[in-house]
């Protein structure tokens, strides 16, 4: 087994300098950002699924990876997804579950595609209740595992509190999936200053089997495929996963660690044709993304469970001379929770709008115009 340790650099995401800054705000309940498009070099947004007929690839020389990447809420998938692909396309937040449904982010480098499955964090019947989550939430991570080669294990090693032990949720689905190889991804190491931590954690989280090493007694270590039959309830001392073929240590958010794991997924790449065209970066249209991109600065900006209560829909959606035009509605269960997103003269709605107005010219790559209007009641105040 290999441990990679923090030596790469991530390249920031960069977007046009000569894309204005957001600029000009209605005053009632509703904001409008806009920004210039002139003089601006711009492209596409991320285009959806397209066939691989548009590449010039030579299908007989493609390789291409799937990857699951499972883990409890609030890990740092999205991030760590984002920043692997150096592209924005799954919206991220403070928050636990921003990802709501399985997506899908492209990466393609040479002649290997890698397909990285975004997952919601898993999570149990009582914490759908709590935050109001579909009941096709606990679904979405099987679907995306069905689909992948291999599964990545996400955990955060900066959380004291659970960081020496794999969820109970997460070892079920590597059991029901025992046939797939799996590998663990430390994420937020960047938060430790001490490499003992980090390797009893490894030794702990991987049942102290690393590079290949496993106690004499074989009875004690049932097979993969046994541990996915057996049916008994998990226990206390049920807390490791003894088949991870890799662990890396890795932080998202600066980046260390990446290159060297992007580089592994290439190597296991399978020789077959791409599923996608090279100039993809997601399956999701441009019109779900502004949804949930809105959708995940409300998290952001909304203390407590206010933001899971909200409801967000697409207004208006059209690109005219390389210029997204876009509205999103949100609709209150409550005039209070309306007054509460606007702020005081409309000031926090205008603070979310110019966030997610950045966070749209990074992911298109292009001058975007967006309007952010409230509902409660049935009235929408524009």
């Amino acid at each position: 087994m290999r441990i990679y340790w923090l030596t790469s650099s991530l390249k920031l995401l960069n977007c046009n300098k000569n894309i204005l800054r957001p600029t000009g705000v209605h005053r009632n309940l509703s904001a409008t950002v806009q920004t210039n498009g002139e003089n601006t070099q711009v492209t596409p947004p991320p285009p959806v699924i397209e066939t691989v007929e548009n590449n010039n690839k030579n299908p007989q020389q493609q390789r291409a990876l799937h990857i699951a990447v499972i883990g409890v809420p609030n890990v740092g998938k999205s991030t760590f997804i984002n920043n692997i692909i150096n592209h924005k396309v799954c919206p991220t937040s403070a928050k636990v579950h921003t990802t709501r449904k399985a997506n899908t982010a492209i990466l393609t480098t040479g002649q290997t595609q890698l397909v990285f499955y975004d997952t919601p964090g898993l999570v149990t019947q009582n914490e759908i209740r709590k935050h109001h989550l579909e009941q096709s939430f606990k679904s979405a991570y099987r679907h995306a595992i069905q689909h992948a080669d291999i599964i990545a294990v996400m955990q955060d090693a900066s959380n004291s509190w659970t960081r020496k032990e794999l969820h109970p949720t997460v070892l079920d689905t590597l059991k029901a999936y025992a046939q797939l190889p799996s590998f663990l991804v430390l994420n937020k190491v960047d938060a430790l200053k001490s490499k003992r931590v980090l390797l009893d954690l490894i030794k702990t989280l991987t049942n102290d089997t690393l590079n290949g090493k496993r106690p004499s007694k074989k009875a004690d270590l049932p097979s993969r495929e046994e541990q996915a039959t057996a049916g008994h309830p998990l226990n206390k001392r049920e807390t490791s996963w003894n088949h991870f073929s890799d662990v890396f240590l890795v932080s998202s958010i600066t980046g260390s660690g990446l290159q060297e794991l992007q580089d592994y997924l290439i190597s296991a790449a399978k020789p077959r044709g791409w599923r996608y065209a090279a100039n993809v970066y997601t399956d999701e249209k441009p019109e779900s993304l502004i949804v949930e991109s809105v959708r995940a600065r409300l998290l952001d900006y909304l203390p407590q469970e206010i933001p899971y209560n909200l409801k967000c829909e697409l207004e208006y959606y059209n690109v005219e001379k390389h210029v997204v035009y876009t509205s999103v509605v949100v609709q209150c269960p409550t005039p209070r929770i309306e007054r509460l997103i606007c702020g005081e003269s409309n000031g926090k709605l205008r603070q979310i709008t110019e966030r997610v107005t950045s966070d749209l010219v990074e992911m298109f790559g292009q001058a975007v115009s967006l309007t952010i209007s409230t509902i409660s009641g049935g009235k929408k105040k524009a």
